[in-house]
């Protein structure tokens, strides 16, 4: 059965609907290089958060580094805000196995000790092999991807976001 994947920029507006209503001052987002990134960018402007936007880039963070060797091109990750009692929300593009978001818990806690961390995702592809999901989730997919198979987000020249699935 093929997947319908919705437009990625409806999905996040559902991804705003659903953060919304939890805002408070202490409220931060982090996204993780590059989709989250991305999808934070927006999120952050669109909400209008006050704390500034933060980056991660779990490269070095990852448990499975050996097998897969270093990103061909790590980002810096930046972090310009008092980490010690925010509420983070960290920011992914998709969900899989949660070894990305356990990553960036690692990397977050180096900065300090949140007061809540939470995580959103654009999309859950299922597959996860840690006990991780995400408060806010604008899309599920209706059954698993093979690992075969990927969703991969991409950004336009004017900021518009598309996801779409691809061989991987």
């Amino acid at each position: 059965m093929p997947i319908e994947l919705p437009n990625a920029e409806t999905l996040l507006a559902r991804l705003v609907d659903q953060i919304r209503p939890n805002l408070s001052e202490r409220t931060a987002l982090v996204g993780i290089h590059t989709g989250g990134a991305w999808l934070a960018e927006r999120l952050h402007r669109l909400l209008g958060i006050k704390a500034a936007l933060g980056t991660i880039d779990v490269s070095f963070y990852r448990d499975d580094y050996g097998s897969r060797g270093l990103h061909p091109r790590p980002q810096r990750s930046d972090i310009p805000f008092d980490v010690e009692s925010a509420d983070i929300i960290i920011v992914d593009d998709v969900l899989y196995t949660g070894r990305t978001t356990r990553a960036a818990l690692n990397e977050l806690f180096d900065y300090g000790r949140p007061g809540r961390v939470d995580l959103a995702v654009l999309c859950d592809r299922h597959g996860r092999e840690l006990p991780i999901g995400a408060r806010y989730c604008a899309f599920t997919l209706p059954q698993p991807l093979p690992a075969s198979r990927s969703l991969r987000l991409s950004r336009d020249a004017t900021g518009t976001l598309s996801l779409r699935l691809i061989d991987a």
